[in-house]
C-alpha cells in the first residue's frame, strides 16, 4: 500500500510559463507538505529534467510560446517506454482537455486554479502512480526470482544426472505411452545403438529386442503403475550374446493426478549375471 508519506515524498515538476503560477503551485504544495518540488518556465528543459529525475507527476501548462505542452508531452513519450507519463496537464482551454487526454496526460485542471480540486488531483495521481511503480518492481523481482529459481532446477537436474551417473549406469524416462523421452548415461553405448533411434523407435521395435516373458513381467508392473526396484532383465545383442540389465523406476504424475509415464535408473549386471553362472548363459 501507498502511504501518505509516500506520497508527500514523491518528486514533482512544474511547468508553466508564467512565474505567479508557478508560485502559487509552489505554494499550495510546500503548505500541504510535499518535500520534492521542482519547477521551470522553459518547456524546453522538460524531457533533460525528466530524463534526469523521472518525477512521479508532472504538472505541465498546454499553452507556452516556442513550445507548447502537446510538444512537450510527445518528448515525454520517447522517455517512458513503459508507456505510462504521469502529466496532469494545465488548461485553460475546454477543448484542449481531451486532445491532451489522448497525447498521453492521464488527469487535467483548468485554469482559473480551483486549490481543493488541484490537490485532490494530485494526490490521487500521485498514489495511483506510485501504486503502478510499486507494480512494476513486484513484476521485476518476480522475474528475477523466477529466473532464479529455474537456474536452481536447472542446477539441481545437473547435479541429478550426475549423482543417477555415479549410482548407476544410466537415468531414463518414458512418456504414457512408453516411448523413451530421455536417456542420460552410456547405455546406449552398450545396446550399440544411436541415441536417436532408441528415442524415435516404436515400442514394438523395443520390445523385439529382450527376453519376452520378462518383459511382460516388467510391463505389468508399469501396466499397474506400481514402482519396481532392481528388476532384472536379458536380451541377446546382434552378435549373438546375452546382456542383462538391472532397472528401478516409477510412475510419474502431473498436479492433477494425470499419469504422464516413468522414470527410472538401470546398470548392467551382465557381468555379475556370468560371475554367478546364471543357467540362461
Amino acid at each position: 500500500m501507498v502511504s501518505a508519506a509516500d506520497i508527500l515524498n514523491a518528486s514533482i515538476l512544474i511547468v508553466d510559463d508564467q512565474a505567479a503560477n508557478v508560485q502559487l503551485l509552489e505554494q499550495m504544495l510546500r503548505e500541504v507538505g510535499y518535500r520534492r518540488i521542482t519547477s521551470t518556465m522553459d518547456p524546453h528543459t522538460v524531457c533533460a529534467l525528466h530524463r534526469a529525475n523521472h518525477y512521479d507527476l508532472i504538472l505541465l501548462d498546454l499553452q507556452m510560446p516556442g513550445m507548447n505542452g502537446f510538444q512537450v508531452m510527445e518528448g515525454l513519450k520517447e522517455i517512458e517506454t513503459n508507456d505510462y507519463v504521469p502529466i496532469l496537464v494545465i488548461t485553460a482551454q475546454p477543448g484542449h482537455k481531451l486532445r491532451a487526454l489522448a497525447t498521453g496526460a492521464k488527469d487535467f485542471v483548468a485554469k482559473p486554479f480551483d486549490l481543493i480540486e488541484v490537490e485532490t488531483r494530485i494526490h490521487n495521481m500521485l498514489e495511483v502512480r506510485l501504486l503502478y511503480k510499486q507494480l512494476e518492481h513486484y513484476n521485476q523481482a518476480l522475474e528475477q526470482t523466477v529466473l532464479k529459481r529455474t537456474a536452481e532446477l536447472r542446477e539441481s537436474e545437473a547435479r541429478f544426472r550426475r549423482l543417477t551417473e555415479l549410482a548407476s549406469d544410466w537415468y531414463w524416462e518414458q512418456d504414457q505411452n512408453g516411448h523413451f523421452t530421455k536417456v542420460y548415461g552410456p547405455v546406449l553405448e552398450m545396446l550399440g545403438v544411436p541415441v536417436d533411434t532408441l528415442l524415435g523407435e516404436t515400442k514394438e521395435a523395443q520390445v523385439a529386442r529382450w527376453n519376452e516373458a520378462e518383459r511382460a513381467a516388467l510391463e505389468a508392473n508399469m501396466a499397474a503403475r506400481r514402482p519396481f526396484l532392481d528388476f532384472v532383465y536379458s536380451r541377446i545383442d546382434a552378435d549373438g550374446v546375452h546382456q542383462y540389465f538391472q532397472v528401478s523406476g516409477e510412475p510419474m504424475f502431473d498436479a492433477s493426478g494425470r499419469f504422464t509415464g516413468y522414470r527410472g535408473v538401470g546398470r548392467d549386471v551382465t557381468g555379475i549375471m556370468r560371475d554367478q553362472k546364471c543357467p540362461a548363459i
